[in-house]
């Protein structure tokens, strides 16, 4: 399982492990049923502390994402990925409007939208 912690990132460490996890367990990388690593082990392998990955767990399996069985550890829930993709749709959706929004309010063209968006998504794909 891959986790990358930016400390130059706004959000708190917790917040980065669930999230991260989260689109691992959406993208089909992490599968329903699989174990992830014990709170301990994370929190070692990351360097951070044994209660910021416990508060990560805690707020995947509040949402529904994780499973987890007394002395056995966390698993990945079986859940319908459809449903989840489709909320992750909607949040996209709400950050767009935001942003049509935001630039109407600054008089910003919409084919100057379109372009600064299609150069975002060819910039992030020429990371990838």
């Amino acid at each position: 399982m891959d986790i990358v912690l930016r400390n130059t990132s706004g959000a708190p460490i917790y917040e980065q492990i669930a999230a991260q996890i989260k689109d691992q367990i959406v993208d089909g990388t992490l599968e329903p049923g699989q174990p992830l690593p014990s709170i301990r082990a994370l929190a070692k392998d990351l360097r951070i502390s044994v209660i910021t990955t416990k508060r990560a767990y805690d707020e995947l399996e509040a949402q529904g994402f994780l499973t987890t069985v007394a002395g056995k550890g966390c698993f990945v829930a079986e859940q319908n990925t459809q449903l989840i993709r489709e909320s992750r749709l909607r949040e996209i959706e709400e950050h767009l409007q935001s942003a049509a929004e935001l630039a109407r309010s600054c008089r910003v063209a919409d084919g100057e939208l379109l372009e600064m968006l299609r150069l975002i998504i060819q910039g992030r794909n020429e990371d990838a």
